[in-house]
């Protein structure tokens, strides 16, 4: 059956105006040399019975190993996406501080992955190896292909 996790997209906008959105890119020595499609909006599945937006925000923070910055407004509901896997991801947009909590340090949680693939061997890798800001085009070029509606439906509520 497939699973359904939650995310947060942060995002900011820049001195000239324009927009970049926070994703991260996925832990592990599979993902490694990847860039394209090998970067996601924070995310994670939901506890049993726990509210989505509320796994989002424990998600990103995580993920990023950092309390998150509160919101100055609510966040924007971003809604959902299948991907190529089945698995549905429901996504939130929160605007980020400027300045913000400082990213070149994330340490993000830890997860357990079979390596090398079919071997037995399990070891433990962050579930998020590094974050960056992107604009949408560029995050569109690196997103899980199904995660770049989010970006589509964070610029269009921005320009409402």
């Amino acid at each position: 059956m497939p699973t359904t996790s939650a995310g947060l997209l942060p995002y900011r906008r820049t001195p000239a105006g324009g927009l970049e959105v926070l994703l991260g890119h996925m832990g592990g020595p599979f993902w490694a040399r990847k860039d394209a499609g090998a970067w996601t909006v924070l995310k994670g599945e939901l506890d049993p019975g726990e509210d989505p937006h509320a796994a989002a925000l424990r998600e990103a923070s995580e993920e990023l190993g950092i309390d998150l910055p509160p919101s100055s407004g609510p966040d924007l509901d971003l809604g959902e996406v299948r991907q190529k896997s089945g698995k549905r991801v429901l996504a939130w947009a929160r605007e980020w501080p400027q300045p913000g909590p400082d990213l070149e340090r994330i340490s993000s949680n830890l997860v357990e992955v079979e390596w090398p693939p079919r071997s037995g061997r399990r070891i433990e890798v962050p579930e998020i190896d590094r974050v960056a800001w992107f604009v949408p085009d560029d995050a569109r070029r690196v997103v899980v292909s199904a995660q770049a509606a989010f970006v589509d439906r964070l610029e269009a509520a921005l320009a409402r």
